[in-house]
Order: structure tokens, then sequence, then C-alpha cells
């Protein structure tokens, strides 16, 4: 054997040792990359991590998420809210599974960062009673929102105007509680009220109570004021006339009989 084939015959299987350290790096990446309770693998097809943290007990978002996620897995957990800008910086975000948790309310925030990128967005099974206006407004993404609690208000039915394209999902929001009882567990896209006009009209109604209210006080004040000064001036008068007469002065008396 000579020196060359003994050279190769130690490198191939150097280079193949090192062509495996570099596919466990990339499949693989570094426990301090990945959150804590989460399973990180590298998804060569997407080109980013698949972040998985179903199950883990976890009370909240976990706080430093790869930047290169692109399907995160959140499910079946115990977070009860989604902060604004939770998923600021995951420009890769294509999958985000929330189902299965405690959230009661979305804010105005809560995408913000991801609406350009996510195409599947889970809520299901949730808590979900009420979120803001503009909470799915800029989302171009497939949302599942079923079975949550909501209560069917303006700002719900504002939301849902901005889902246009995600007819899907707007069907399957069933009012739980609602402003009007008529429309409780009925499919929103059911009601046919303008529940802003309603809150509006609501607000109208009840100044006009408060202002009929404050001037029938000041009516009432003028009335007994009125009254009660009649009748402190009919006991003042009373009072007068109860006073014995002024006798007339001895001087006087004579003066009218000389005159007489």
């Amino acid at each position: 054997m000579t020196l060359l084939d003994l050279w190769l015959s130690r490198s191939i299987p150097m280079c193949l040792l090192l062509q495996s350290l570099v596919l466990m790096a990339l499949c693989f990446p570094s426990a301090s990359m990945c959150p804590k309770g989460c399973i990180c693998q590298r998804d060569l097809h997407l080109h980013g991590l698949n972040v998985t943290c179903s199950q883990s007990r976890l009370k909240e978002i976990p706080p430093s998420l790869p930047v290169d996620t692109v399907l995160l897995r959140l499910d079946h957990n115990q977070i009860g809210a989604v902060p604004d800008q939770a998923f600021h910086g995951l420009r890769l975000l294509r999958e985000l599974n929330l189902s299965y948790n405690a959230v009661e309310t979305l804010g105005e925030g809560a995408f913000s960062g991801i609406e350009a990128t996510l195409q599947v967005l889970d809520l299901s099974h949730n808590r979900i009673t009420s979120v803001h206006k503009d909470a799915f407004a800029r989302l171009k993404a497939r949302v599942i929102v079923d079975d949550n609690p909501w209560h069917c208000d303006c700002a719900l039915q504002q939301a849902i105007g901005g889902m246009a394209h995600n007819h899907e999902a707007a069907a399957r929001v069933l009012c739980r509680s609602s402003e009007l009882r008529d429309h409780e567990s009925r499919p929103f896209l059911a009601v046919d009220t303008d529940l802003c006009n309603l809150a509006k009209r609501t607000t109208d109604y009840a100044m006009l109570v408060t202002m009929f209210g404050w001037f029938a006080m000041v009516i009432s004040y003028v009335v007994y004021y009125v009254r009660q000064n009649q009748e402190d001036a009919r006991r003042h008068l009373e009072y007068l006339k109860s006073l014995p007469s002024k006798p007339k002065k001895p001087d006087e008396a004579d003066d009218i009989s000389t005159v007489v």
C-alpha cells in the first residue's frame, strides 16, 4: 500500500465524520437556542426551526424564541394571555398553534410582526370572550377559533368584519353571551343587528336618562325651595299677627280731647 492510499483511507472517514457533525448541527440546534421545555428541530425544507412546546405546562409564552422559527406549537398548556408583540421578530413564522390553552382576550398587537408570513393560526379550545377590534385586521392567515366562549359585541363584530377573507373562521364563532339575549348560542354571522350602533344608542339613552334625572332633581329643588320660603313667610306673618297691639301714649289722648 502506497502512502497515498494510506492517506486516502484515513481521510475518507474523517470527511464522513465532519459531514455528520455538520448535519447534526443543522438539524439539532444547540440547547441554548431552544426554550426550556421545548424541542427544536431544523426544517430543511422550510429553512427554519420547528419549535414544539406542547404539553410543557407553560403558563406564558417563552420570551426567547429562536428568530428563525417557522412552526411554533404551544398547544395543550396553561397560557393565559398573549401580550402585545409576543412574537415580534419571528419574521419567518408560518404556523402558530395556541389551541387548548386558557387565553381569555386578545389585544390589538397580539400578532404584531408576523402578519405577513403567518399562514395558520390555531386559537381553538381556549377561553376567549373578547378581542380588540383590530386583533385580526392585518392577518392573512387561516384562523381557527372553534370552541371559545365568545361574547358577541361591537368589538367582535368589527374584528369579524376584518376577516372577510376568512369566512370559514367567522362562521364558526358562536355567541356564548351577547348584548342581545336572542343572539345567545347562535352563530355570530346570523346576527343581523349592528351592535356598534346598538351600543351607541344605548349610550345615548343613558345620557338622556341621566340628563332627565338631573333636570328633575333641579326642578324638585326649586319647588322645594319656593315652598319652603312660602312656609317661612306664612309663619312670619302669623307671628306678626300674634304680637299684642302697641298702647297709645297719654299725651296723644289729651290732644285728641282738646281738638274735639
